[in-house]
């Protein structure tokens, strides 16, 4: 009994202490707290910054055939057979652009870039692709003849589609290049090549010969290098495709081009070609 009221003393200063603690932590906690949700609020006003936000997309896809598709299918209802499984819609579908357009058109040469095409450009725009160059040095002609002809008519064809590609064809890649970046002087410029059409295993008797092929594959080299150039000389970007293309050309046992079996399709890619050749090698330069 003695003993109750030192017992009831301590427990009351032992709650007197708990609560002077718990008063002398609040303010302690509350800064803590505070200076937590005031570092939120800063990381979130600097992530909303302009700055921070996505740069839109504005994406014109320029070109012949081997823009607007020919090969892939099904086509829109112009004359310029433009698929939905050509590269470049699909590369606009995967990056959610805000806006698209699409004018390449199969057949086109350089001049109708110019004349036609890069009115779809603006300040505006921030991306343009374009394989163009085939038809100007003679495409239909060199597989016309190489495949129809003899070895000396595919020789002769592909000797004047070399000459041509030599002499003629860099000024008008530097013309086109140049109104693409007087119509759209904000944009990135990515210029594509032309993958080689043929694998030169055995492929059955009624094929092109080996020495055919192998000669039409040289030329394309040829476009290759000479187009790389004048891309690089307007400040574009130079997307390879024959790397992806390597191992599925006519006569592979996955070909990802089509034979003359497809007439106005023969000699394009299919739509593998395009989705796993073309849409790589872009995503590859563009991200």
């Amino acid at each position: 009994m003695p003993h109750r009221p030192l017992a009831r003393a301590l427990t009351a200063l032992a709650a007197l202490l708990a609560a002077t603690l718990g008063a002398a932590a609040a303010p302690g906690v509350a800064q803590a707290a505070q200076a937590a949700e005031a570092e939120q609020a800063a990381q979130a006003a600097q992530a909303a910054k302009p700055g921070r936000a996505a740069a839109a997309i504005n994406y014109v896809a320029l070109g012949d055939s081997y823009s607007s598709g020919v090969g892939a299918g099904p086509y829109d209802l112009s004359t310029c057979l433009r698929s939905d499984k050509s590269y470049a819609p699909l590369w606009a579908a995967a990056h959610q652009v805000a806006s698209f357009a699409f004018p390449a058109c199969g057949g086109a040469v350089t001049a109708d870039v110019i004349n036609k095409q890069v009115n779809a450009l603006s300040a505006s725009t921030t991306l343009v692709t374009i394989t163009i160059g085939g038809n100007d040095a003679g495409f239909v002609d060199v597989i016309t003849s190489c495949r129809f002809g003899s070895t000396s008519t595919c020789e002769g064809a592909v000797d004047e589609a070399r000459a041509f590609a030599t002499t003629e064809l860099p000024g008008r890649l530097d013309r086109t290049y140049a109104a693409i970046r007087a119509k759209a002087p904000n944009a990135r410029l990515v210029v594509l090549g032309y993958p080689r059409l043929f694998e030169t295993t055995s492929c059955g008797a009624l094929a092109m010969s080996a020495y055919k092929r192998t000669i039409i594959n040289d030329a394309a080299d040829l476009l290759a290098s000479i187009t790389a150039g004048r891309a690089a000389a307007a400040g574009a970007t130079f997307a390879d495709a024959r790397p992806y293309f390597a191992g599925h050309g006519v006569c592979a046992a996955a070909p990802w081009i089509r034979d003359v079996t497809g007439v106005i399709e023969a000699y394009h890619p299919n739509a593998d070609g395009y989705r796993l050749g073309y849409l790589p090698a872009l995503t590859a330069v563009t991200g």
